[in-house]
């Protein structure tokens, strides 16, 4: 069932989990080394609903993490063949118990979220510009 929040920002399922919306994309290109073009960087809106995680993915340019509402269980996984639990950060906007407003995830890094206490939403922008063909799903999860 889609959450309020998403009808109200029109966001749509995301194949790792969650609620996104493309919200922009830079009229900036820039052409990568095997030839590919991509906009200079991209902008989502994110969903995570209470109760809800994102699958284990990575993707092939950098991605920031903007809090707004509620916070999120940013894990990291590794740059391996497969994810294997390294850490985690929680973005959200209660600085003063520990979360950052702001998170970077490098390129290649997997990664997944999990819900906090109520439903999360957050800005991801990748630099260069996002495009399903540079997002890896993992086959499975790491052990931990």
């Amino acid at each position: 069932m889609r959450p309020d929040l998403a009808a109200a920002l029109d966001l749509s399922p995301h194949p790792e989990g969650g609620w996104y919306r493309q919200t922009w994309a830079s009229p900036e290109v820039v052409t990568l080394a095997d030839g590919r073009v991509r906009p200079t960087a991209t902008l989502i809106h994110f969903l995570l609903p209470t109760g809800e995680s994102s699958a284990w993915h990575r993707v092939a340019s950098d991605e920031v993490w903007l809090a707004h509402t509620g916070a999120v269980v940013l894990e990291l996984g590794g740059t391996g063949a497969e994810p294997a639990a390294t850490g985690s950060v929680v973005v959200g906007t209660d600085v003063d118990t520990g979360q950052v407003a702001q998170a970077v995830v490098p390129a290649g890094v997997w990664q997944r979220t999990r819900p906090g206490s109520q439903d999360a939403l957050v800005s991801c922008l990748v630099s260069p510009g996002f495009d399903f063909a540079d997002f890896e799903l993992a086959d499975r999860a790491p052990t931990d």
